[in-house]
């Protein structure tokens, strides 16, 4: 029983691992593949999305405070029952105990006015009380009322969303469009963090086996007596440095794996391939154009405007509200009552409200002025911030600008040293397996080997991501010449 229980074990385990491995589909893929599928699902490009979205519904908030809103209230109903004074008209004053119920309806529309910070309405009511102890109703109507209230010598809120808020909605959008960029950067570093990962193991595959032969090679010249001991040994160090280096390469492309799928999106069925295309387009920027189309597109460029207005609102605020004060409130409309409800709504009498309320600081102990200066050197912090901030940045501008030129001839550079060194390591090959040099020749050829292809790997990943990083600075596809767009309504959806 217990053979048969292991057999069982046995079994299942192994019918697991099969179908496990039956289930693994393995993906190859280009740079460009793995871009096109970060900007599309990974958890970056997502998080983006939603991040406009959210500045999307803010600038639609905004957009909704200078539209005309319609709203409908009522107190359905309320009951009083309870015992008040009441004046006779002798004037004498006695108790009565109330039993009423008072039901109100309002419909109600309201504008704000951007010009002057102030509200216009119009509401239009009935009220019902209806008199449980003498079972008697009345009405009360007031078909139209129109009035406004407006804050004078005052701070106007609105004046200032409209300058700043399409000003934080185009930031958003080009931020956005910068975050795709941000994508495709880090889908650049992953994807040759991968690849580097890749070669590595090409190179300690090859070195591992390459080092077995050539340390058997070693053995039979040692047992012959053409190679003293010590070279036989430096070979056998370099087969088991070989082994290590194997083993090490093993796990980071496993490690380098599991960072990419993640980022992609992709489970653990998923296995990954990479295929490194040598080929770059031809293309040098014009650095006085770059620096131009920053200036216009960055995002950062929009929030420097955006927080010197806001530090200007800042400092209206503080104005506004160290000095007088006032605010008027007025109100023309036609109200009548009545028992019956269709003579509710018949000999309308006007009514008139006029409300101005005023507040003047007599003594506030400096505390108005002491806003007021604060607001202003907080201004003059952010001026000087911003005009630092943009100098760094025309001053970034240019230096990626002329990396990322430079970076064609460095890229040809290491494609030749790589050539190069390939060559050499074939050549000292032959002649140590013919005896012609020593074995520490032969691996410092190997070494230059794999250290030039790691260099042309790494030249590269270098001006892929001065690439994506150019194209992030200015918004701008130099290869077709044309501003980075994206379609904003489709991701609204």
């Amino acid at each position: 029983m217990k053979q048969y229980r292991l057999l069982l074990l046995f079994l299942f385990s192994f019918f697991t691992a099969v179908f496990a491995h039956s289930q693994t589909r393995t993906i190859n893929l280009k740079l460009e593949e793995v871009i096109e599928i970060a900007k599309r699902q990974s958890p970056d490009a997502i998080l983006a999305r939603h991040r406009y979205r959210g500045s999307y519904w803010q600038h639609r908030t905004y957009r909704a405070e200078f539209l005309p809103g319609l709203s409908l209230s009522g107190t359905l109903p309320d009951l009083n029952r309870s015992i008040t004074p009441y004046t006779l008209p002798d004037g004498t004053e006695r108790f009565i105990e109330r039993n009423i119920v008072n039901t109100l309806a309002s419909l109600s529309v309201r504008q704000n006015v951007g010009l002057t910070g102030g509200q216009i309405f119009m509401s239009s009511e009935l009220q019902r009380i209806d008199n449980l102890e003498l079972d008697s109703a009345s009405y009360r109507t007031t078909p139209v009322n129109i009035g406004f209230r407006q804050p004078l010598f005052g701070f106007n809120p609105y004046k200032w969303q409209r300058m700043i808020e399409p000003l934080r909605y185009e930031e958003a959008k080009k931020n956005y469009v910068e975050a795709m960029e941000r994508v495709a950067s880090r889908a650049v570093n992953l994807f040759f963090d991968l690849a580097l990962a890749q070669i590595n193991m090409e190179i300690a595959k090859f070195n591992h086996a390459n080092t077995d032969t050539l340390y058997q090679i070693a053995r039979g010249r040692y047992n012959i007596g053409t190679i003293a001991e010590n070279q036989l040994l430096q070979m056998e160090l370099s087969h088991l440095n070989a082994g290590t280096a194997l083993n090490e390469a093993i796990l980071d492309l496993e490690l380098r794996k599991f960072q990419l799928r993640s980022f992609l999106g992709y489970n653990e069925t998923v296995d990954l391939e990479l295929t490194i295309t040598p080929d770059i387009p031809d293309l040098a920027v014009n650095v006085e154009k770059a620096v131009m189309l920053a200036a216009e597109n960055n995002p950062e460029m929009i929030s420097f405007e955006r927080q010197l207005i806001e530090s200007e609102r800042e400092v209206a605020r503080a104005r506004s509200q160290r000095g007088f004060q006032a605010d008027l409130f007025a109100v023309y409309g036609l109200t009548s009552s009545a028992a019956d409800f269709g003579d509710a709504y018949q000999d309308h009498q006007i009514s008139q409200r006029l409300q101005v309320g005023i507040e003047i600081p007599i003594l506030d102990w400096g505390l108005g002025r002491g806003r007021y200066r604060m607001a202003q050197s907080s201004q003059e912090v952010v001026r000087t911030q911003v005009e630092q901030s943009r100098i760094d940045f025309e001053q970034n501008v240019f230096l990626q600008i002329m990396r990322f030129n430079m970076q064609t001839d460095q890229l040809e550079i290491a494609s030749k040293a790589d050539t190069i060194a390939q060559l050499r390591y074939d050549v000292t090959r032959e002649r140590f397996l013919i005896g012609r040099i020593d074995v520490l020749d032969l691996n410092d050829a190997q070494t230059q080997r794999d250290v030039a292809r790691r260099g042309f790997v790494s030249a590269l990943r270098n001006y892929w991501n001065l690439f994506y990083n150019v194209r992030r600075l200015t918004l701008y596809d130099f290869l077709n010449d044309e501003p980075l767009e994206e379609d904003f309504d489709e991701l609204l959806l």
